[in-house]
């Protein structure tokens, strides 16, 4: 039992924080939903582009955002934070939950006036973080993020309901109708890219499995967000095998409701591997550099290849920072085909 636990009975209005990217949102997605069930009306503060990943969540009262571009906003910024500021006074939040090292957690504590705060533990921050929190959780290493996520639930001594633990995303009606008028009856989601491309699998080994399943009988529809390295990623791949060709073409929304259709996802440490998994989405993820251990599916059927490369995770951008991978680069096809196929025959 925590000596120190927050009376949630006493706590009308909760604010999660959590100022990080799509992936990282998605995966806080849980905590909202443990406070929501505590009998707590649960608000959240997330970068602006975020928004679409907890966009109707069943457990959020209000979404707020943060500007991500509004550091170079000159004059405007302060009246765009004034606003903001408003809002977020006039919630009234008795606990304030922030889940990542933004500074700017440690200024709403102070100035929202929470009786109960609780963040990360950072020993770097010095005394101005640590006073601005009433409660302060450690980092574990090798804990996967929803659960790092939780412990700050935990350390106010709120002992989450494994049930709860499910990653939400609420891709909406008008995202799922598109979906189905683009997409056949039963094909695998592959989305190959990273915004990091140290991170992506090579482009002819990716053809080659579009190849071996088209030749099964089942087709591919290949995503990537509309960034002109991951479109050329893609072409590279398409220069070699067919494959229905959405990338660049989908919102978050409807990548979601696209994953939410495929029997089967695959692809690399990335949001829409997130994604996938809060579809429910049976999951082939590929990891290199960063560990599975962390940032792996969750709560849904998968396999993680990796390879046995002594050295990984290392959390480089390539090895020797040469933005290449050989943990990546080296794994073969057979091993994500055999990957799919299992999982397939499930």
């Amino acid at each position: 039992m925590v000596k120190d636990a927050v009376p949630l009975g006493e706590c009308g209005r909760a604010l999660v924080v959590k100022l990080r990217h799509h992936g990282d949102v998605l995966l806080a997605a849980p905590v909202l939903s443990v406070l929501k069930a505590k009998g707590l009306e649960v608000d959240a503060l997330v970068y602006d582009d975020t928004a679409p990943m907890l966009e109707g969540h069943p457990a959020l009262s209000q979404l707020h955002a943060v500007g991500r571009k509004w550091r170079s906003a000159g004059l405007s910024r302060l009246w765009q934070e004034r606003i903001l500021y408003g809002k977020l006074k006039a919630r009234s939040y008795s606990l304030l939950v922030h889940l990542s090292e933004q500074p700017r957690g440690a200024w709403l504590a102070r100035a929202l006036g929470a009786r109960y705060s609780v963040a990360p533990r950072m020993a770097d921050r010095g005394a101005f973080w640590a006073k601005s929190f009433t409660h302060l959780y450690p980092i574990a290493p090798r804990r996967h993020q929803v659960e790092v996520n939780l412990d700050a639930l935990r350390r106010i001594g709120v002992q989450p309901d494994p049930a709860l633990r499910k990653v939400v995303f609420n891709p909406g009606e008008d995202a799922a109708r598109r979906i189905a008028s683009l997409v056949p009856e039963r094909f695998v989601h592959l989305h190959p890219a990273s915004r990091w491309r140290f991170k992506c699998w090579p482009a002819e080994k990716n053809a080659e499995l579009v190849e071996r399943l088209a030749a099964e009988g089942l087709p591919v529809v290949i995503t990537a967000a509309p960034d002109p390295e991951e479109i050329a990623f893609v072409n590279e791949i398409l220069k070699k095998t067919k494959a229905v060709n959405l990338a660049g073409q989908l919102s978050i929304k409807e990548l979601g409701a696209l994953s939410a259709r495929a029997a089967l996802f695959v692809g690399v440490d990335s949001m829409p591997m997130h994604l996938a998994g809060a579809m429910g989405t049976p999951t082939v993820a590929l990891f290199g550099p960063s560990g599975e251990h962390e940032w792996g599916p969750w709560s849904v059927p998968h396999r993680v290849v990796r390879s046995d490369h002594s050295c990984r995770p290392c959390g480089l951008d390539g090895c020797g920072g040469g933005k290449v991978s050989e943990c990546l680069t080296f794994l073969p096809v057979d091993a994500v085909y055999a990957a799919v196929r299992e999982l397939l025959a499930k």
